[in-house]
Protein backbone atom coordinates (compact mmCIF):
# COMPACT_ATOMS: atom_id res chain seq x y z
CA UNK A 1 0.00 0.00 0.00
CA UNK A 2 1.09 4.06 -0.67
CA UNK A 3 3.02 6.00 1.29
CA UNK A 4 0.67 8.87 1.97
CA UNK A 5 0.58 12.39 3.77
CA UNK A 6 0.14 12.00 7.49
CA UNK A 7 -2.85 14.53 7.39
CA UNK A 8 -4.64 11.37 5.90
CA UNK A 9 -3.77 8.88 8.47
CA UNK A 10 -4.26 11.55 11.93
CA UNK A 11 -7.82 12.67 10.24
CA UNK A 12 -9.00 9.14 10.13
CA UNK A 13 -7.64 8.68 13.32
CA UNK A 14 -9.22 11.34 14.72
CA UNK A 15 -12.49 10.41 12.90
CA UNK A 16 -12.44 6.69 14.98
CA UNK A 17 -10.93 8.19 18.24
CA UNK A 18 -7.75 6.53 18.30
CA UNK A 19 -4.21 7.74 17.27
CA UNK A 20 -1.24 6.93 15.11
CA UNK A 21 1.78 5.63 16.53
CA UNK A 22 5.13 7.69 15.32
CA UNK A 23 8.21 5.56 15.74
CA UNK A 24 11.65 6.95 15.77
CA UNK A 25 13.88 4.81 13.67
CA UNK A 26 17.71 4.98 14.25
CA UNK A 27 18.65 2.49 11.03
CA UNK A 28 17.66 0.21 8.86
CA UNK A 29 16.72 -2.81 10.97
CA UNK A 30 14.68 -0.07 13.10
CA UNK A 31 12.49 0.87 10.44
CA UNK A 32 12.07 -3.21 9.19
CA UNK A 33 10.96 -3.70 12.47
CA UNK A 34 8.17 -0.86 12.54
CA UNK A 35 7.18 -2.03 9.25
CA UNK A 36 6.39 -5.82 10.04
CA UNK A 37 4.77 -4.57 13.12
CA UNK A 38 2.24 -2.33 11.31
CA UNK A 39 2.01 -5.19 9.11
CA UNK A 40 1.23 -8.19 11.83
CA UNK A 41 -1.19 -5.59 13.68
CA UNK A 42 -2.94 -4.21 10.52
CA UNK A 43 -1.99 -0.85 11.91
CA UNK A 44 -1.17 2.75 9.88
CA UNK A 45 1.87 3.78 11.28
CA UNK A 46 4.34 6.56 11.15
CA UNK A 47 8.23 6.25 10.67
CA UNK A 48 10.23 9.21 11.88
CA UNK A 49 13.47 10.38 11.34
CA UNK A 50 15.11 13.07 13.19
CA UNK A 51 17.71 15.07 11.87
CA UNK A 52 20.43 13.25 13.67
CA UNK A 53 18.95 9.74 12.16
CA UNK A 54 19.13 11.63 8.96
CA UNK A 55 23.06 12.53 9.06
CA UNK A 56 23.65 9.50 10.16
CA UNK A 57 21.71 7.70 7.59
CA UNK A 58 21.22 9.75 4.87
CA UNK A 59 18.61 11.00 3.00
CA UNK A 60 18.97 8.65 -0.57
CA UNK A 61 18.99 5.57 1.92
CA UNK A 62 15.86 6.76 4.02
CA UNK A 63 14.49 7.57 0.46
CA UNK A 64 15.11 3.48 -0.31
CA UNK A 65 13.85 2.12 2.44
CA UNK A 66 10.66 4.09 2.12
CA UNK A 67 10.40 2.82 -1.33
CA UNK A 68 10.84 -0.51 -0.69
CA UNK A 69 8.29 -0.31 2.06
CA UNK A 70 6.03 1.28 -0.07
CA UNK A 71 6.22 -1.59 -2.49
CA UNK A 72 5.66 -4.30 -0.33
CA UNK A 73 4.15 -3.12 2.99
CA UNK A 74 0.28 -3.99 3.10
CA UNK A 75 -0.28 -0.95 5.59
CA UNK A 76 -0.58 2.90 4.52
CA UNK A 77 2.32 4.79 6.67
CA UNK A 78 3.74 8.11 6.53
CA UNK A 79 7.52 9.42 6.56
CA UNK A 80 7.76 12.02 9.24
CA UNK A 81 10.99 14.53 9.47
CA UNK A 82 10.34 14.96 13.28
CA UNK A 83 12.17 17.95 15.07
CA UNK A 84 13.09 19.71 12.25
CA UNK A 85 14.73 23.31 12.91
CA UNK A 86 17.14 23.43 10.14
CA UNK A 87 14.92 25.03 7.35
CA UNK A 88 17.35 23.47 4.36
CA UNK A 89 16.85 19.86 5.90
CA UNK A 90 13.41 19.86 6.02
CA UNK A 91 13.06 21.44 2.14
CA UNK A 92 15.74 18.90 1.57
CA UNK A 93 13.10 16.22 3.21
CA UNK A 94 10.43 17.74 1.17
CA UNK A 95 12.91 16.42 -1.68
CA UNK A 96 13.49 13.40 -0.94
CA UNK A 97 9.75 11.87 -0.51
CA UNK A 98 9.22 12.99 3.34
CA UNK A 99 5.43 13.30 2.83
CA UNK A 100 5.43 14.98 6.79
CA UNK A 101 7.62 17.34 8.24
CA UNK A 102 7.65 19.40 11.51
CA UNK A 103 8.89 22.81 12.38
CA UNK A 104 10.39 23.15 16.01
CA UNK A 105 9.68 26.35 16.62
CA UNK A 106 8.88 26.22 20.36
CA UNK A 107 12.09 27.78 21.57
CA UNK A 108 11.51 30.62 19.42
CA UNK A 109 9.01 33.72 20.35
CA UNK A 110 5.30 33.28 19.58
CA UNK A 111 5.82 35.54 16.57
CA UNK A 112 8.60 34.02 15.41
CA UNK A 113 7.39 30.23 15.40
CA UNK A 114 4.21 31.57 13.24
CA UNK A 115 7.10 33.18 10.64
CA UNK A 116 8.72 30.45 10.12
CA UNK A 117 6.34 27.55 10.77
CA UNK A 118 3.86 29.41 7.89
CA UNK A 119 6.54 29.11 5.57
CA UNK A 120 7.42 25.80 6.09
CA UNK A 121 3.59 25.04 5.96
CA UNK A 122 3.63 27.05 2.45
CA UNK A 123 6.50 25.39 1.01
CA UNK A 124 5.20 21.40 2.13
CA UNK A 125 1.52 22.09 1.41
CA UNK A 126 2.90 22.67 -2.18
CA UNK A 127 4.14 19.39 -2.42
CA UNK A 128 1.40 18.02 -0.95
CA UNK A 129 3.31 17.24 2.50
CA UNK A 130 1.59 17.48 5.88
CA UNK A 131 3.31 20.05 8.27
CA UNK A 132 3.11 19.03 12.27
CA UNK A 133 4.54 22.22 14.26
CA UNK A 134 5.14 22.55 18.14
CA UNK A 135 3.76 24.95 20.77
CA UNK A 136 5.05 25.22 24.12
CA UNK A 137 8.04 23.43 24.85
CA UNK A 138 8.26 19.24 26.13
CA UNK A 139 11.36 18.83 28.18
CA UNK A 140 14.10 16.37 27.88
CA UNK A 141 16.94 14.79 25.51
CA UNK A 142 16.45 13.50 22.02
CA UNK A 143 19.05 13.67 19.63
CA UNK A 144 19.95 16.94 19.01
CA UNK A 145 17.14 18.12 20.61
CA UNK A 146 17.44 19.28 24.47
CA UNK A 147 14.74 21.22 26.71
CA UNK A 148 15.38 22.16 30.51
CA UNK A 149 12.48 21.47 32.74
CA UNK A 150 13.11 25.47 33.65
CA UNK A 151 12.96 25.80 30.16
CA UNK A 152 10.24 23.92 29.48
CA UNK A 153 6.40 25.64 29.47
CA UNK A 154 2.48 23.87 28.86
CA UNK A 155 0.94 24.74 25.96
CA UNK A 156 -1.00 27.82 26.36
CA UNK A 157 -4.98 27.00 24.92
CA UNK A 158 -5.46 30.67 24.35
CA UNK A 159 -2.57 30.80 22.04
CA UNK A 160 -4.01 27.81 20.16
CA UNK A 161 -6.31 29.09 17.67
CA UNK A 162 -4.21 32.29 16.60
CA UNK A 163 -1.38 29.70 15.71
CA UNK A 164 -3.01 27.47 13.96
CA UNK A 165 -5.10 29.91 11.96
CA UNK A 166 -1.77 31.50 10.89
CA UNK A 167 0.30 28.55 10.51
CA UNK A 168 -1.96 26.62 8.40
CA UNK A 169 -0.22 23.57 9.75
CA UNK A 170 -1.79 20.25 9.84
CA UNK A 171 -1.33 18.77 13.41
CA UNK A 172 -0.01 20.39 16.82
CA UNK A 173 2.37 19.12 18.97
CA UNK A 174 1.26 20.18 22.66
CA UNK A 175 3.45 20.08 25.74
CA UNK A 176 1.16 18.66 28.45
CA UNK A 177 3.52 17.03 30.97
CA UNK A 178 5.49 14.39 29.01
CA UNK A 179 8.92 14.35 28.27
CA UNK A 180 11.68 13.28 26.04
CA UNK A 181 13.93 9.96 26.75
CA UNK A 182 13.40 8.45 30.30
CA UNK A 183 11.65 9.97 33.13
CA UNK A 184 12.66 10.53 36.28
CA UNK A 185 9.11 9.56 38.01
CA UNK A 186 6.11 8.93 36.97
CA UNK A 187 4.68 11.57 34.79
CA UNK A 188 1.97 13.30 35.53
CA UNK A 189 -0.05 14.86 33.16
CA UNK A 190 -2.55 18.02 32.59
CA UNK A 191 -5.45 16.95 31.38
CA UNK A 192 -7.66 19.39 31.84
CA UNK A 193 -4.98 21.54 29.74
CA UNK A 194 -5.31 19.19 26.73
CA UNK A 195 -9.32 19.32 27.19
CA UNK A 196 -9.35 23.03 27.07
CA UNK A 197 -6.38 22.99 24.01
CA UNK A 198 -9.12 20.27 22.22
CA UNK A 199 -11.82 22.93 22.68
CA UNK A 200 -10.05 25.43 21.17
CA UNK A 201 -8.96 24.16 17.81
CA UNK A 202 -9.87 20.88 16.11
CA UNK A 203 -6.28 20.35 14.25
CA UNK A 204 -5.13 16.93 15.15
CA UNK A 205 -3.32 17.11 18.08
CA UNK A 206 0.28 15.23 19.04
CA UNK A 207 1.69 13.76 21.87
CA UNK A 208 5.44 13.63 22.11
CA UNK A 209 6.99 11.63 24.51
CA UNK A 210 5.38 8.57 24.78
CA UNK A 211 8.02 6.64 26.24
CA UNK A 212 7.35 5.79 29.64
CA UNK A 213 3.12 7.17 30.10
CA UNK A 214 1.29 4.84 31.79
CA UNK A 215 -1.05 3.31 29.86
CA UNK A 216 -4.20 4.32 31.25
CA UNK A 217 -2.43 7.82 30.74
CA UNK A 218 -1.92 7.26 26.75
CA UNK A 219 -5.58 6.09 26.38
CA UNK A 220 -7.12 9.21 28.02
CA UNK A 221 -5.28 11.61 26.24
CA UNK A 222 -6.39 9.91 23.66
CA UNK A 223 -10.07 9.94 24.45
CA UNK A 224 -9.17 13.84 25.07
CA UNK A 225 -8.27 14.66 21.46
CA UNK A 226 -4.38 13.03 20.98
CA UNK A 227 -4.34 11.42 17.49
CA UNK A 228 -1.10 10.33 17.26
CA UNK A 229 1.70 9.80 19.71
CA UNK A 230 5.62 9.60 19.50
CA UNK A 231 7.72 6.96 20.70
CA UNK A 232 11.20 6.75 20.37
CA UNK A 233 13.27 5.59 23.41
CA UNK A 234 11.28 2.64 23.89
CA UNK A 235 12.45 1.28 20.40
CA UNK A 236 16.47 2.26 21.25
CA UNK A 237 16.13 0.05 24.86
CA UNK A 238 14.54 -2.80 23.33
CA UNK A 239 17.31 -2.50 20.39
CA UNK A 240 20.28 -2.06 22.84
CA UNK A 241 18.98 -4.36 25.79
CA UNK A 242 18.79 -7.26 23.22
CA UNK A 243 22.42 -6.83 22.12
CA UNK A 244 23.65 -6.44 25.62
CA UNK A 245 21.91 -10.03 26.83
CA UNK A 246 22.67 -11.81 24.09
CA UNK A 247 26.46 -10.95 23.73
CA UNK A 248 26.50 -11.74 27.59
CA UNK A 249 24.61 -14.72 27.42
CA UNK A 250 26.09 -16.44 23.81
CA UNK A 251 29.21 -16.09 21.86
CA UNK A 252 27.97 -14.76 17.97
CA UNK A 253 29.81 -14.00 15.27
CA UNK A 254 27.71 -12.95 13.01
CA UNK A 255 26.57 -10.03 12.88
CA UNK A 256 23.03 -10.44 10.84
CA UNK A 257 22.15 -12.76 13.62
CA UNK A 258 22.91 -10.42 16.65
CA UNK A 259 20.54 -7.60 14.48
CA UNK A 260 17.77 -10.25 13.60
CA UNK A 261 17.27 -11.11 17.47
CA UNK A 262 17.05 -6.95 17.85
CA UNK A 263 14.61 -6.45 15.11
CA UNK A 264 12.48 -8.80 16.83
CA UNK A 265 12.49 -7.17 20.39
CA UNK A 266 11.61 -3.89 18.73
CA UNK A 267 9.20 -5.54 16.49
CA UNK A 268 7.50 -6.44 19.93
CA UNK A 269 7.73 -3.30 21.45
CA UNK A 270 5.84 -1.68 18.35
CA UNK A 271 3.14 -4.53 18.34
CA UNK A 272 2.29 -3.57 22.08
CA UNK A 273 2.36 0.37 21.23
CA UNK A 274 0.30 0.06 18.14
CA UNK A 275 -2.59 -1.36 20.16
CA UNK A 276 -1.96 0.73 22.92
CA UNK A 277 -3.10 3.29 20.73
CA UNK A 278 -5.43 1.29 19.53
CA UNK A 279 -4.73 1.69 15.54
CA UNK A 280 -4.26 -2.17 15.18
CA UNK A 281 -6.59 -3.36 12.47
CA UNK A 282 -7.42 0.05 11.70
CA UNK A 283 -5.68 -0.50 8.18
CA UNK A 284 -7.92 -1.82 5.87
CA UNK A 285 -10.32 1.43 6.76
CA UNK A 286 -8.14 4.11 5.64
Amino acid sequence: MPLVPAVRLLEHAQKNSYAVPGFNFHNMVDFQAIIAAAEAEAAPVMLMATEDTINFVGFDYIQGLAAAAAKTAGIHFALHLDHGRNLDSIVKGIRYGFTSVMFDGSRLPFEENIRLTSWVADVAHKAGVSVEAELGQIPGHEDNVSVSEQEAGMTDPNLVPEFVERTGVDSLAVAIGTAHGLYKAEPRLDFARLDAIRRKTSVPLVMHGGTGVPDDAVKKAISLGICKMNVGTDLRLAFMGCIRKTLEDQEIKDPRVLLKLAREAVVEVVRGKIRLCGANQRAGMI
